[in-house]
């Protein structure tokens, strides 16, 4: 173990980062509007003067000036003329120039920011187009000499899952990951839990928090780091929560209070700490001389012990004393003709359905399988999976016995998937694991050697060891593998059961998780889901964690919930209760998500299409409600109007988060186009009044600027972007062309906030009648007041209510 990685172990001194740096560049001379990679590069003597001032602090380690230092965000001249490798690799030769000269024993961290695009299906980037940005700016950092890397203020858990995998790829350095919360969700509906635990899975060196709050605020998400991580904890807070002064947000905490409130996050376990927005070397000054008098804690809680599965918004644990779980089985073509069919014309159809019928169900899990006749799954696989995770929140399970395929699906992935499976077959565990420990994914361990069946419990152990130990010498710890237990047919093999309910307990006592694919045990033999569900029984006394089955079956569904009563895994049987308080005993139910709900693969009506972002049967619900004679009209005003706007609500409540929303919009824009030609037809459309957005000149962020024009767009308005780094001039003269009512601007950086106020004195300048709307992660009420400006969002919802109500 490397000298760093031991500082992270508890009974160590914490770790002390530096504190912000775009505050400091302001103060040493960064204009407003200028790019800080551009006048780092410039004057690299300012920045190394910043680093040296932090380490004259007392901070154990400073980050590159390279937060935004990826191929999406660099200035394009600067990518153009030295490419992102060599931009990165000068940012660090800095700081360890800084380092060097200072005379202290310090580390320099290679900071790698969020791109500023979402991954397909939620944006407009492939996963390995990012992968390769990330990729080539770790590289530039590794080659530039720093000791590990810390990719922070993610708000997105794919691109944060995939600048780990880039960085896997080039290095073996510790790494650490931080998110920005808001509401203890991140943009995209993280939750810490959810964080924590793809992170872990990831391998990283420690996982925590930065941005975005105080320390006070952030105090109780830092505790459930603490709960639940299992690893390092970090929490880099700002110095308090944002003013405006002079016209310029400030952050009001001082070093002192800020040193008290940061030092108490190691006295309850945090391992790494530092400062981000607005704080300053004497923050840091301050923290080091409180961490001098602070006993650090020595004990980390050792984390989840069974298997962790997640998307952006799910969180699913498998073992550990949780609930048998289900892995949905019902994506798979084996023996089903026509569904191999649609899979060999390239139609997704059925598989969709499928899925939207075990969601409903309430199946937590879903395994995806196109393994068929003639069809290629490195092709397929990817393209379905990306269609599956642009409507569904759920995990999947990537089943191939194509490696190419999975290492073509795991990219689109944007937590961590399940990896069906390795086995002891040649070449298959020195391929797959390379990728689970790279993309962080929990694979099922599948105990086959050779072309026997091992039908002892003996021999399946024998093998489960021997697999074990291999996956762990390739950096796979145990606690990554869900053990397949081998379901062999009794009608063959009567002995089958009672040895794999051996091999169970024998998991069971070793402290590993299982499963079982269920449907084998009954082949050949009549009533096979009796003795499916049987066994089911029997398994879970066993100690089972999991099985693959299918999530409609009402007996299936019996057996797991009575199982999980009778075994101590549902407390108070409130599930049980939940589920089955109103059952008969003629007519099970099936495991669902809710009481009440429904099986169903297609929305019932126009309304429900868009709650629901059903974007695959809107057109055809909305020509049918049209055909049935429906008043176009109506249908806008008070059916599709109102779910969009019951969304934005929902939204606004914390009950959908972002990728629910920006489906629910796109669904809402399939509509409106079906029925948009029979209102203009009629006359009754009228115009639509103008917004014209931009991103203020210097800023390139735009993803917070796109959502606010496409739910503007679904709420009768005429939307024309200008895109980004947009001068004042042209974002005025655009609105006096196309007549515009609204100017909405966006900007992310304090250092490009300053220019909105160059639109709002053109404006009056001018004398014009136009509403201009300022937003952005930065910009505050106060901030839109100080400069002029007619109003302030704070998200897209709040933007679509704002501009209705200058409309009105």
């Amino acid at each position: 173990m490397s000298a760093f990685r031991e500082r992270l172990l508890g009974g160590m001194p914490p770790l002390l980062l530096d504190g912000g740096l775009g505050t400091q560049l302001q103060e040493r001379g960064l204009p407003p509007g200028v790019e800080p990679e551009r006048f780092c590069l410039a004057h690299p003597e300012v920045l190394k003067s910043v680093h040296a001032d932090y380490l004259k602090a007392g901070a154990d380690a400073v980050l590159t000036g390279t937060f935004g230092g990826n191929a999406f965000k660099l200035p394009r001249d600067i990518a153009a003329d030295m490419g992102a490798a060599s931009f990165n690799r000068r940012m660090a030769d800095i700081a360890r120039q800084a380092v060097r000269e200072s005379g202290r024993s310090a580390f320099v961290g290679g900071d790698i920011g969020p791109c500023g695009h979402f991954v397909k299906p939620l944006g407009d980037v492939e996963p390995m187009e990012m992968f390769a940005a990330f990729r080539e700016q770790a590289r530039g950092l590794a080659e530039g000499g720093v000791d590990f890397f810390i990719v922070e203020t993610q708000f997105d858990l794919a691109e944060a899952r995939i600048a780990v995998a880039a960085i896997r790829d080039v290095s073996d350095l510790p790494v650490f990951a931080s998110m920005t919360f808001e509401q203890g969700v991140s943009l995209t509906g993280s939750t810490p839990e959810i964080f924590a635990a793809t992170m872990r899975n990831m391998g990283v060196d420690a996982v925590g928090l930065n941005c975005g709050t105080g320390p006070e605020q952030m105090a109780p998400l830092v505790d459930r780091f603490l709960a639940c991580a299992g690893i390092p904890v970090l929490a880099e807070p700002n110095a308090g929560l944002p003013e405006l002064r002079d016209g310029v947000t400030s952050f009001p905490l001082q070093p002192e209070p800020f040193a008290e409130q940061v030092a108490a996050f190691v006295q309850r376990g945090v391992r790494v700490v530092g400062g981000c927005c607005g704080t300053t070397p004497r923050h840091i000054a301050a923290l080091r001389r409180r961490l001098d008098g602070v006993e650090a804690v020595t004990a980390q809680p050792s984390g989840f012990a069974g298997i962790s599965l997640s998307s952006r918004s799910s969180l699913v644990r498998i073992g550990g004393g949780e609930p048998l779980q289900f892995i949905g089985e019902r994506i798979n073509p084996t023996g089903r003709k026509a569904f191999q069919a649609e899979l060999q014309a390239g139609s997704f159809s059925r598989a969709l359905d499928l899925a939207a019928e075990q969601v409903a169900a309430g199946a937590p899990v879903l395994d995806v399988n196109v393994g068929a006749p003639m069809v290629d799954e490195t092709a397929l696989l990817p393209a379905l999976l990306q269609e599956l995770v642009g409507r569904h929140s759920t995990p999947f399970s990537l089943d191939s016995s194509r490696v190419e395929a999975i290492r073509a699906a795991l990219p689109w992935h944007p937590g961590s998937a399940l990896v069906n499976s390795i086995s002891g077959e040649e070449g298959r565990m020195d391929e797959l694991a390379p990728l689970c420990r790279q993309w962080g994914s929990p694979y099922i361990l599948l105990p086959l050697q050779g072309r026997k069946l091992p039908v002892r419990a003996a021999e399946r152990i024998a093998i489960i060891e021997t697999l074990l130990r291999r996956a762990e010498d390739m950096g796979l710890p145990p606690r990554m593998a869900l053990v397949d237990v081998l379901a062999l047919a009794v009608a063959s093999k009567p002995e089958a059961a009672l040895e794999g309910l051996e091999t169970i307990r024998w998991c069971a006592a070793n402290g590993l998780t299982t499963v079982i694919g269920l449907s084998n045990i009954s082949f050949g033999l009549p009533a096979r889901e009796l003795v499916n569900a049987t066994f089911l029984a029997m398994a879970q006394g066993a100690g089972l964690n999991a099985c693959i089955a299918n999530p409609l079956s009402a007996r299936m569904n019996e057996a797991r919930a009575a199982g999980n009563v009778l075994t101590g895994r549902d407390l108070g049987a409130s599930s049980f209760v939940a589920g089955y308080s109103d059952w008969t005993g003629g007519t099970a139910q099936a495991l669902r998500a809710s009481p009440g709900q429904e099986a169903k693969s297609a929305s019932a009506d126009v309304r429900e299409a868009i709650l629901l972002g059903d974007k695959e049967h809107i057109e055809a619900l909305v020509r049918a409600e049209l055909d049935g004679g429906a008043d176009p009209f109506r249908m806008v005003n008070e059916r599709m109007i109102p779910a969009i706007t019951e969304v934005g609500d929902r939204y606004a409540r914390r009950e959908i988060f972002l990728p629910q929303l920006l489906r629910s919009a796109e669904t809402m824009q399939a509509a409106f186009a079906v029925v948009k030609p029979l209102l203009e037809a009629k006359g009754g459309e009228g115009e639509r009044p103008v917004v014209i957005l931009a991103t203020v000149e210097g800023d390139i962020h735009d993803i917070g600027k796109n959502i606010v024009g496409l739910l503007l767009g679904n709420h009768g308005f005429s939307v024309i972007d200008l895109g980004k780094d947009v001068k004042a001039a042209d974002i005025v003269d655009a609105a006096v062309r196309h007549n515009a009512s609204i100017i909405g601007l966006s900007a992310l950086m304090t250092t490009t906030m300053v220019r909105m106020e160059d639109t709002v004195r053109l404006v009056r300048e001018r004398n014009l009648d136009i509403r201009v709307m300022v937003g952005g992660a930065v910009v505050t009420a106060p901030f839109a007041e100080k400069i002029g400006a007619d109003g302030f969002s704070e998200d897209a919802v709040e933007a679509v209510r704002l501009a209705k109500s200058w409309i009105k």
